[in-house]
């Protein structure tokens, strides 16, 4: 199988260095190409990729199906696989792709939980402000709000990626895509309050310096310690929905797409590669008007 690990190892260099992916999408696209390639060695006698027929793939996608793999990782292999032909073709290994033919399963999408104004105003008001962590939270919990943060973003953001005069933010997201995000005056004034009053009494662990929301010990606060807050507000405040640090950025995308913003715009904010995945708040939208419409409509009563 010296051709397949060959042209994996080439492959896996061309996501990162061409395609600038993730680490964790790049591992992805790795474990599935192998995947085949124990497929093809068990049951295609061996065959390298240059000679796998588009009825082979459609073989090796039955074969995994009965692993009962979800539709969200059945798609992905297939990405996986298309991706890999392409780039053998790029790269003059093959004359044409057997993938291109391949059709990606349908995946019923969930419309995500979100919060409403009202509630995210609540668990904000139950933060104790007597203590810095308490200041720490509100600071970081409203900018996550404000800019419809990735928690990952969140615990890795800067003093230096904060232009408050301009009012923006730099984040990088996946694929160490950098962009542009606007940050509101209301989470500008908590973490000023917060890097000028309680987060320079914290003994700074050497390279840390530069990180915004730090823990007690120096070091940059974890996304389980995001998420621990958010469990523990959400129960003070009688919130019995199933919370994670991914609502805020939900909630961020739904009350835009609610108040009127471009869906294009919200794409950018949210740092989206395709407006598909962006166009799911327009379905909460959609929910959230007909909801609205259906408990005014002097017709929508049980007496009739």
């Amino acid at each position: 199988m010296k051709q397949w690990k060959a042209y994996i190892k080439d492959f896996k260099y061309y996501l990162q260095m061409e395609k600038s992916l993730s680490e964790n999408s790049v591992v992805s696209y790795e474990s599935d190409i192998q995947k085949l390639m124990n497929y093809a060695e068990l049951c295609l006698s061996s065959k390298q990729p240059s000679d796998i027929s588009f009825q082979d793939l459609q073989h090796f996608l039955k074969y995994i199906a009965e692993f009962h793999f979800t539709e969200t990782t059945q798609s992905r292999i297939i990405s996986g696989i298309k991706h890999f032909f392409r780039f053998l073709v790029l790269e003059n290994y093959l004359q044409n792709s057997p993938a291109e033919l391949l059709e990606t399963p349908r995946i019923k999408r969930k419309l995500p939980i979100f919060l409403s104004v009202e509630e995210i105003d609540l668990m904000l008001s139950h933060i104790d402000r007597s203590t810095p962590e308490g200041e720490r939270n509100l600071a970081m919990l409203e900018t996550m709000y404000s800019c419809g943060l990735r928690v990952s973003e969140l615990i890795n953001l800067k003093l230096s990626d904060l232009h408050t005069d301009e009012g923006f933010v730099s984040v990088i997201g996946k694929g160490d895509k950098q962009r542009l995000i606007p940050i509101g005056k209301s989470a500008i004034r908590l973490i000023h309050n917060y890097t000028t009053h309680h987060r320079q009494h914290i003994a700074i662990k050497k390279k840390n310096e530069d990180m915004i929301f730090l823990s007690k010990r120096g070091g940059p606060i974890t996304r389980q310690m995001v998420f621990y807050v958010i469990k523990d507000l959400a129960e003070k405040s009688g919130i019995k929905k199933p919370l994670s640090p991914h609502t805020f950025r939900h909630s961020f995308a739904t009350h835009l797409v609610e108040g009127g913003a471009d869906l294009r715009a919200v794409q950018e904010m949210l740092g989206h590669e395709s407006i598909t995945t962006t166009e799911i708040y327009t379905h909460l939208d959609q929910y959230f008007l007909r909801e609205n419409i259906l408990s005014y409509h002097p017709r929508n009563t049980t007496k009739q």
